[in-house]
């Protein structure tokens, strides 16, 4: 059981650089501007010898329960109650202040251990706040950097009487697995990871929190509420699964703010590191340009993707508009013909099982392989039905074929003038595969190379 550590604060004292310095990566956004963190984070951190889940949370501010702004405290006070240690942050360099006074005695009603840390502490700007902090009751505080890693030991030792106490030190003698050697059933054993996307107010958080089965995001009516791409481990029929909620994407244009291009560009990585994307499109307002625009960039990437038609539940004629949805679909993105769509509603719980199972499926087809006796077969019985034209006269000689990768099916094709293959070739023949082989509605890569003989044609001299 890995113990969690939740760090709390008031806005703007350095909670997400702690939790990226902790994590060893940079997860969190970080910025001047206060208010930055909206949603709770998690993250694998590793202190010396200590293995701990992090939380990173949003500053504690004093508003009414209703609001953005409550709504957020909310979320931190319920990450309070499930950590097994607090770290209560100060800013060293601004000293204790009422809001800082406020909030130590909301997080002091908890049962939840605290360490008291003064940040910022380098320098000598910051030693009058670290003492001023004694004043909050938690005992000594630890001065620490996290900008520039300065006092990490203190707070391991601060930190490793609670964390052992949950989960005893590593032995150091065992062998950490790196990955290397894993089975297969190791490597399905592994979560499967899911992006969901979209424009902003698109029901993204609260389809995440409608799959979880907890308001495990922040949601609301306001627009762009999700900064910052958010991961939730959860489990679906015994299939582990790594959700990412993340920021809703606007057209480029719109994309002025400093912030907002931050939590675009976060957006795009976990896009780039999912397995499966869910597009999540709102049914009343359905394929929008900017939604065809992040379709293309999921395709683009050559993640499997599958599309929610969320809010579904506020679509009047059912009937009508799922036929003309299907024919949208196939007209607006031929690039992933046949991409499984899903009517859903993530504020009543329809459709959720079909999309998992929507997703389950698609992410098979992704992986799929075929074996090159059954490409060249398939490819012999293509040039028969219907061969390359002639270009300026001359016949263009297709030898054989292979499937070179998976994640997405990746196919050569190897013939005597690559450059010379009409365009319109190269996608009949894409075409063609998607359904002989059943790889529709995922990015499908066909690369046309130049080449030598066929080493599977059987007939050549020995």
């Amino acid at each position: 059981m890995r113990p969690t550590v939740a760090i709390v604060g008031r806005p703007n004292v350095g909670k997400s650089t702690l939790f990226n310095r902790l994590v060893g990566k940079r997860l969190a956004l970080v910025d001047d501007t206060p208010g930055v963190t909206r949603d709770r984070r998690e993250g694998d951190a590793r202190l010396g010898d200590l293995d701990f889940t992090v939380v990173d949370t949003a500053g504690l501010e004093e508003a009414e329960a209703e609001s953005l702004t409550g709504r957020m405290r909310l979320q931190t006070e319920a990450a309070i109650r499930d950590a097994d240690v607090v770290l209560f942050l100060v800013d060293s360099r601004v000293g204790v202040t009422p809001i800082d006074g406020h909030f130590a005695e909301l997080v002091r009603r908890s049962d939840t251990p605290v360490i008291l840390v003064a940040n910022k502490a380098e320098g000598r700007a910051g030693e009058a706040g670290a003492y001023e902090a004694f004043g909050l009751g938690f005992g000594d505080p630890v001065p620490l950097s996290a900008e520039h890693g300065e006092g990490m030991a203190d707070l391991y030792e601060a930190l490793r009487p609670y964390i052992d106490a949950v989960a005893p030190p590593r032995d150091e003698t065992e062998p950490e697995p790196d990955g290397e050697d894993e089975t297969p059933e190791a490597r399905a054993a592994k979560p499967l990871r899911i992006a969901v996307v979209g424009r902003p107010n698109a029901g993204k958080s609260t389809l995440v929190n409608a799959l979880i089965g907890e308001d495990r995001m922040l949601t609301g009516p306001e627009a762009g509420i999700t900064r910052d791409s958010v991961s939730v481990d959860w489990e679906w029929r015994g299939r582990r699964i790594k959700l990412f909620d993340t920021a809703g994407m606007r057209r480029k244009a719109r994309v002025q703010d400093k912030l907002e291009k931050l939590s675009v560009a976060d957006t795009l990585r976990a896009i780039r590191f999912a397995e499966v994307v869910v597009l999540c499109l709102d049914a009343t307002t359905p394929f929008e340009k900017q939604d065809l625009q992040i379709a293309d960039l999921v395709v683009r990437e050559g993640r499997a993707i599958v599309i929610a038609l969320d809010k579904w539940d506020l679509v009047e004629d059912r009937v009508k508009a799922w036929k003309d949805l299907r024919e949208t679909c196939e007209r607006l993105l031929p690039q992933i013909r046949g991409v499984p769509l899903v009517r859903l509603s993530g504020l009543t719980g329809e459709g959720l099982d079909e999309l998992m199972k929507a997703v389950i499926k698609v992410e098979e087809v992704w992986t799929r392989r075929v074996s090159t006796a059954q490409v060249n077969r398939w490819l012999e019985h293509v040039l028969q039905r219907h061969p390359p034209p002639a270009v300026s006269g001359r016949r263009i000689k297709i030898r054989y074929a292979t499937q070179a990768k998976t994640r997405p099916p990746t196919f050569a094709i190897f013939c005597s003038r690559p450059d010379a293959l009409p365009d319109s070739y190269t996608r009949y023949l894409a075409n063609d595969l998607r359904e002989t082989f059943d790889l529709a509605g995922i990015p499908l890569r066909l690369n046309i190379r130049g080449g030598g003989e066929n080493p599977y044609d059987k007939k050549k001299d020995g």
